[in-house]
């Protein structure tokens, strides 16, 4: 069996290569969508890698913006182009990385066939995210003016009108693993509907959203486990989750995820060692 790892990123080169180092035991290839903004030869290392692939149809990405699922949705259309086949789909950021060994992950995925790895929220637990899709926001749009604009344009119109049929689920983790069948269905249909796409694209923070929404309305939503085996840590409050470093080791090598994010090489890279190391070590039998 093989998975595909889809890598949304704009961030270090190194650090990626570290991913696909540490995941390379012949099952798993990676799709690198490099930012538009961000220019390719900074990725030059990576070019020759023979499981590597870029991304062609990338776009400037926008954080907050509908350009974070667009960037997604192309990426996964390129890889069901591709012709191979996978079992999985792993979304990530330029900024996760594995923490548990490319084998453990491998064969996790291999129990987990035929099930969706995201987690889900109903709207109604997670109050604060309902002015996402009752207002209009321009996140992806710049120009001078801009949030005053918004908020006319939120005066005038009044609470905005939700599709109608369609329960709202999410969570404020962006990163998934899905089957290609899943992925896919997401992707053909907020693009085969232009006023569901257009809806979509004049929220806040979609990319929280957009599949949970559409598979928590669908046929697969009997195979979503609704949980992404991700380590995140957002005990510092706000909209970014804590950037993990080396006093994070303890807590992250004691979870059950198989990614965890944010990391910096160029920050702590230590964190990663001390990953890695205990990832030699036979699981189960850490002292």
């Amino acid at each position: 069996m093989r998975h595909a790892c889809l890598i949304i990123t704009y961030t270090s080169a190194v650090q990626t290569m570290r991913v696909i180092k540490k995941l390379d035991n012949g099952k798993f290839d990676f799709y690198i969508h490099l930012d538009k903004k961000i220019d390719m030869d900074t990725h030059r290392s990576l070019f020759d890698h023979p499981n590597v692939y870029f991304i062609k149809n990338r776009i400037k990405v926008n954080w907050a913006g509908f350009t974070i699922v667009q960037a997604t949705f192309n990426g996964i259309k390129e890889i069901v182009a591709s012709g191979r086949e996978y079992d999985f789909i792993n979304l990530l950021s330029g900024q996760d990385y594995p923490v548990k060994s490319a084998d453990y992950i491998s064969d996790f995925l291999d129990e987990h066939k035929g099930q969706q790895l995201i987690n889900v929220w109903n709207f109604a637990q997670w109050e604060e995210a309902l002015a996402r899709i009752n207002r209009f926001h321009l996140t992806d749009k710049i120009f001078k003016g801009k949030y005053f604009l918004e908020r006319m344009l939120n005066w005038v119109a009044g609470k905005r009108p939700t599709p109608k049929g369609l329960t709202f689920y999410g969570n404020n983790s962006t990163f998934w693993t899905l089957s290609p069948d899943a992925a896919k269905y997401v992707v053909d249909k907020v693009e085969s509907d232009q006023k569901l796409y257009n809806f979509f694209r004049y929220t806040w923070g979609s990319d929280e959203f957009v599949f949970q929404t559409m598979l928590m309305n669908s046929h697969f939503k009997d195979d979503v486990v609704g949980k992404n085996f991700r380590y995140t840590d957002w005990s510092a409050g706000g909209a970014h989750p804590k950037l993990l470093k080396t006093e994070d080791f303890e807590m992250i090598d004691a979870s059950d995820a198989i990614f965890a994010r944010k990391f910096n090489i160029a920050v702590d890279e230590n964190v990663l060692d001390l990953i890695d190391e205990s990832n030699k070590i036979p699981h189960g039998v850490h002292h």
